[in-house]
């Protein structure tokens, strides 16, 4: 395995002039040896060409790419020893599954004894021991996802192994339960592995570390409870929960923060609101979660107009639009929160009072969080 630095940038023009010409915008980045990372983003965000910067499919237009300290810019994916596991299924059908897996050992001439041990391991752990000696050719796509996904896992000597969407053709079901055998893999193995999803629950689920992309920059890396608690950015605020999280316009006037039509009091905290003061506009953002009912002498609570309640299940999500918006980036007109058996007292139409300042609320400017 490796430690991979990264202090580049990647533009299929020749001639870039402004962000929008850039496929990647400029990014340093390290992925740490044994480390589990995902790159997470909405599809044409930068994370396909960030990881073939990384594999070498992809030379980018600037920077460098290091290895453990080492210059591999100009290297090929073999020359940098790199293990991937591409969207769809990439095997060998004229040969069993067992044959698929050992190919790669094969290759580089491991011994015949170690090769059966290894591959038994992996198979045992994608759950295809029983099928090691049928044809590849007449396994369902399911199957030979896996058998992609264990010939990716079976050499123990690569640099890192990365993962481009994998489980797109994987049974939903079955997406569980590989997301949990590869959490088992690198536990026991260590192994550095980038795995690149749109989906948060994928990238969630199996990174010790998510670099969230939008429009070919990575504008937050972090752990599930940094990208949840604190979004860096409104774009991961909106990209990460379900639904994503509320915003709403306001600013700073005579001491006090104006939001729907309303004044509240500043944070508490000094810093952060000789900032909003300093910024004079801004964005308020709160999670639906953190989104509770408040009585309607509240003096922090925002009077909304109920939209819709729906039960969805283990909690119920209230709609409301506020009293009075005004626009700002990333502000919604809509507030949404998740209740508990409250909310069965809600009616659309009928107003209602939302809390919405606590140690949970987020403050933006320009998109960026404000601390």
């Amino acid at each position: 395995m490796a430690r991979i630095d990264l202090d580049l940038a990647h533009s299929y023009r020749a001639h870039p002039a402004a962000d929008e010409d850039y496929a990647l915008l400029p990014l340093r980045f390290t992925f740490e040896d044994g480390g589990a990372y995902a790159l997470l983003g909405p599809s044409g965000c930068g994370k396909t060409t960030l990881l073939n910067c990384i594999s070498g499919l992809l030379q980018p237009s600037q920077g460098k790419v290091l290895f453990d300290g080492r210059d591999v810019t100009r290297d090929t994916p073999q020359q940098r020893n790199i293990a991937q596991v591409f969207q769809f299924p990439v095997i060998y059908d004229t040969m069993t599954v067992g044959e698929n897996l050992a190919f790669p050992l094969r290759n580089r001439r491991i011994p015949a004894q170690q090769i059966r041990a290894r591959v038994g391991r992996v198979a045992e752990m994608l759950e295809l021991s029983a099928v090691l000696d049928r044809q590849a050719s007449g396994l369902s796509a399911d199957a030979k996802q896996k058998i992609s996904l264990g010939r990716g896992l079976v050499r123990q000597d690569v640099s890192a192994i990365l993962f481009d969407e994998p489980l797109t053709v994987i049974d939903p079901h079955l997406k569980w339960q590989l997301r949990r055998k590869l959490k088992e893999i690198h536990r026991e193995f260590r192994l550095t592995l980038i795995y690149v999803t749109h989906d948060q629950t994928e990238a969630l689920t199996f990174a010790e570390q998510v670099l969230v992309m939008s429009r070919g920059k990575a504008v937050q890396a972090g752990t599930a409870d940094a990208l949840f608690e604190r979004p860096a950015h409104t774009f991961v605020g909106h990209f990460i929960g379900s639904p994503g999280m509320n915003f709403l316009a306001g600013r700073w006037r005579d001491g006090f923060i104006e939001a729907a039509g309303r004044r509240y009091a500043p944070p508490a905290d000094a810093a952060l609101a000789a900032r909003l003061q300093a910024a004079g506009t801004f964005t308020i953002g709160v999670r639906p979660e953190y989104v509770g009912l408040a009585a309607p002498d509240d003096p922090q609570a925002v009077p909304v107009t109920i939209d819709r309640v729906q039960d969805v299940g283990t909690y119920w999500l209230a709609t409301a639009r506020p009293a009075h918006v005004e626009s700002a980036d990333g502000a919604s007109s809509l507030l949404r929160a998740r209740l508990g058996d409250q909310a069965v007292t809600l009616r659309a139409g009928e107003p209602a009072w939302f809390s919405l300042f606590h140690r949970h609320t987020c403050y933006y400017v320009n998109e960026e969080l404000v601390s």
